[in-house]
């Protein structure tokens, strides 16, 4: 496993981002929320951006996905379909975390 560590958004200067050996530029989730909430005008790519703020909040793929998309106005065919799979990926854990909760017990 590769070594990563916090550091300070180089956005926002207060919140903490992870920093790994192929993400060394650290922007906390806030700010790349902010960078992809522009709005999109190409309807086949207003579909597939379409998910749920959870997904991109848990996922900093598919907030990097969106935002080249916004910044290049295209995709690579590879691109969809790891957007979509990675998506999928991820509501799925999230899915399967509510439902691995243990419910709390009630005692009298």
């Amino acid at each position: 496993m590769s070594a990563s560590y916090k550091q300070k958004c180089i956005i926002c200067k207060k919140n903490y981002a992870m920093v790994s050996w192929n993400n060394r530029t650290p922007i906390c989730t806030q700010c790349g929320m902010l960078e992809i909430s522009k709005p999109i005008k190409d309807e086949k790519f207003k579909k597939l951006f379409n998910i749920k703020k959870e997904l991109y909040e848990r996922s900093s793929f598919l907030r990097n996905i969106k935002a080249s998309y916004l910044r290049f106005g295209h995709l690579t065919e590879k691109q969809i379909e790891m957007f979509k799979k990675v998506a999928e990926e991820v509501k799925q854990r999230k899915d399967k975390k509510e439902v691995e909760l243990p419910q709390p017990d009630k005692q009298n």
